[in-house]
């Protein structure tokens, strides 16, 4: 029997030893996918929601009142700290998953990070708190940003390890479709309150979906119990001792590196064409923010639909390929991208943002669930890709569309040629990273 049709272990005591049916099997990846896809889609309802606020409302919020692009900067500010948060996370949680297990470490994750997005609701404004509204709200944010940098490789390697080798693309794209869900349902969210303007939601009405967010939690966190734990991970705690941190940064750093190298690329293009985007769009080019959100839930069904479809093409041509292609197709898209946006009329922003959050990026981030899981081994997989990805995430996520912004204000035309430059470097730094791709020692076949 070859290694693609090897019959996988169920989680439980009995791992290893008793061998799944069919029907067994269809039940178990059932549930872990309905529990990546429900819960990764709630976690990034919560920090996508951040993300359009920090950019449309918080600036008014949460500073002193003036200088509209400076108090936009500073709410940036706020979006760029969770970043920096979110290496702590991965670090952190990345090697509990290596440790207690995969399912343990995402419910610990996804808690985390509701009650830190159902607190944000409640806090003051500078209005009535004066500088402890900024002071709070950096610290929920710092919370948050520990739960997000914690999710992403809890659930994709867990979906990796349920799959089977030939499938691994398909399942590792998963988290993606989660991503993708919860931005549609946060813009659409926003999209749905600023129907007739932008009053209600500057009134106070942005408080609601940071609220109601609870409810979700709820329902993802009874999602996440049903879970079965990663039956690779079942078998390797069976055998083996718990990887130190330290060894994982002695014997894997060329998986470390490359997972780095691909994150901080992908990220800086993914924020700068889903939140630099708005920002720039709302100050620049005053377009409202009903239609901000509306593209960005156009462009998220859009990523419904082309997640899979990329997941698949992995499982065909190999992650690797997959990943390098959307790299090099940013690149070149990089100042069609900013010129739609400065043109910055409704079907040139529907263009920009539905061909750059909706299609490129999930091409690149569908292929990151198998690409990076296949870095590493089994006992190292969740601190590697947890560490390494959130390093390179709070590198660009933070900069790169706080830069952007920093960029076109500091020139005197309000330029965006210097953001074209950084997105064209990006796409590069993506295929590059993924030229060095150590997965062939950890992995059978493509993914």
């Amino acid at each position: 029997m070859s290694i693609t049709e090897k019959p996988l272990q169920p989680s439980g005591p009995t791992s290893g030893h008793t061998v799944e049916t069919p029907e067994q099997e269809r039940l178990r990846l059932r549930r872990v996918a309905v529990a990546t896809v429900v819960g990764t889609a709630v976690e990034w309802y919560d920090f996508y929601l951040y993300a359009t606020m920090a950019a449309i409302v918080f600036g008014t919020v949460f500073f002193p009142a003036g200088d509209t692009q400076a108090a936009t900067l500073k709410a940036f500010a706020t979006f760029a700290i969770g970043f920096i948060a979110r290496p702590v996370g991965g670090i952190v949680f990345g090697h509990l998953g290596d440790r207690i297990g995969r399912k343990k470490t995402m419910v610990m994750t996804f808690l985390l990070m509701g009650i830190a997005t159902a607190l944000i609701g409640v806090l003051p404004s500078f209005e009535t708190a004066g500088y402890w509204a900024p002071t709070l709200l950096v610290i929920v944010r710092i919370v948050q940003g520990m739960g997000a940098g914690a999710e992403y490789a809890g659930a994709a390697v867990n979906a990796y390890e349920h799959a089977r080798p030939e499938h691994r693309g398909r399942q590792g794209a998963w988290p993606a479709l989660g991503l993708n869900l919860g931005l549609v349902l946060s813009s659409g969210t926003i999209a749905v309150m600023t129907i007739n303007g932008d009053d209600f939601l500057m009134a106070g009405g942005w408080r609601i979906p940071f609220i109601a967010s609870i409810v979700l939690v709820g329902i993802g966190l009874w999602v996440r119990e049903r879970m079965p734990e990663s039956p690779e991970f079942t078998a390797v705690k069976e055998h083996k001792r718990t990887v130190t941190f330290a060894e994982v940064m002695r014997r894997h750093w060329r998986g470390l590196l490359v997972v780095l190298v691909v994150a901080i690329g992908y990220n800086a293009l993914s924020y700068i064409f889903k939140t630099f985007s708005v920002a720039y769009l709302a100050e620049f080019q005053h377009v409202s923010a009903n239609l901000n959100s509306t593209a960005i839930t156009v462009a998220g069904l859009i990523a419904i639909v082309t997640v899979p479809v990329f997941g698949a093409l992995c499982d065909r041509i190999g992650s690797k390929r997959v990943i390098m292609l959307g790299g090099a197709f940013a690149a070149v898209f990089a100042f069609v991208f900013l010129w739609l946006l400065q043109i910055a009329e409704p079907w040139t922003v529907y263009l920009a943002i539905g061909v750059g959050t909706g299609v490129l990026a999930p091409m690149m981030f569908s292929s990151q669930g198998a690409f990076l899981s296949r870095q590493f081994p089994t006992d190292s997989r969740s601190t590697g890709v947890g560490t390494a990805r959130e390093v390179g995430t709070a590198i660009a996520g933070a900069l790169a569309p706080l830069g952007a912004l920093s960029l076109v204000t500091a020139s005197p035309t309000n330029s965006t040629f210097g953001v074209g430059i950084v997105l064209v470097a990006a796409g590069i730094v993506v295929v590059v990273g993924a030229l060095f791709d150590q997965g062939r020692k950890f992995s059978e076949g493509k993914n």
